[in-house]
């Protein structure tokens, strides 16, 4: 049975790293922005992530793409 699948939704998660606790291991926090387009490419957002991180604070560690889809049968 084939299944296509259609787009609903896309997130864009910045992992964070805030500082060390008190054994010295990083605090990571995530900061997600929602609402981009689920055509946005990698490299597009990859680009955006580096734009937020020199107005952020804190450094960071990861980038994250979330995809919200919907499977549908053919």
């Amino acid at each position: 049975m084939p299944v296509s699948i259609n787009p609903i939704s896309t997130r864009l998660q910045l992992r964070l790293n805030t500082g060390l606790d008190e054994n010295f291991n990083p605090i990571y926090r995530t900061r997600s922005f929602s609402n981009v387009k689920p055509v946005a490419g990698n490299e597009d957002l990859f680009e955006l992530a580096g734009e937020i991180e020199s107005l952020q604070q804190h450094t960071v560690n990861s980038v994250r793409r979330v995809d919200e889809v919907e499977l549908e049968e053919n």
